[in-house]
């Protein structure tokens, strides 16, 4: 992950040096705020809190079986026989095992059904933000953040396309806070 901020590093210091010697403008978008405010993105919530929540209930439902057999051996276990005990014990592991799986199995489906429903949405912003750069004349514009971290340290407010981008899309910007008053 170094490896990959020292190169994005590098690469926006080599390109801001060749950008001062020719006309270019460089512009920046926060893809994040881009999506919080497309209405895309409140169904895709939605969508995957209604996922979450019915495999949620499936692994709950399988976990209270696994618990109440376990009551039952554990309350029974005296007066077992070998063999039923030994039965159970194995019964109880391969029950464990089966939520374990469940449960990943669950994440898998989440981060697939993510990946799945907001493809569409990614490639339609950044057709977007194609657009935005050739009708304003920017050579290049940056994604704000690369995974999770900051690209660009400094850029002035001016050169962010976001709201640009949303109008594209037909999406209004919600107006930004107003900063609070200097004491």
């Amino acid at each position: 992950m170094r490896k990959l901020v020292l190169l994005a590093v590098l690469g926006v210091t080599t390109f801001m040096s060749y950008a001062q010697t020719a006309t270019t403008k460089v512009g920046y978008a926060d893809v994040d705020y881009i999506f919080t405010q497309m209405p895309e993105s409140k169904q895709i919530d939605s969508e995957l809190k209604s996922l979450q929540t019915q495999l949620k209930n499936q692994i709950d439902t399988k976990y209270q079986d696994f618990q109440k057999k376990l009551a039952d051996y554990q309350a029974n276990l005296n007066t077992m026989i070998d063999a039923v005990r030994s039965n159970t014990e194995r019964e109880l592991q391969q029950m464990q095992q089966n939520i374990e799986k469940l449960q990943q199995d669950a994440q898998t489906t989440v981060q697939t059904k993510q990946t799945q429903l907001m493809e569409p949405v990614f490639k339609k912003v950044g057709k977007a933000i194609e657009e935005v750069a050739k009708e304003n004349g920017y050579t290049f514009i940056l994604s704000q953040q690369i995974g999770g971290l900051d690209v660009i340290l400094y850029g002035d407010e001016k050169m962010d396309v976001s709201d640009l981008v949303l109008k594209k899309l037909g999406v209004t910007p919600k107006p930004a806070a107003p900063a609070p008053a200097p004491k």
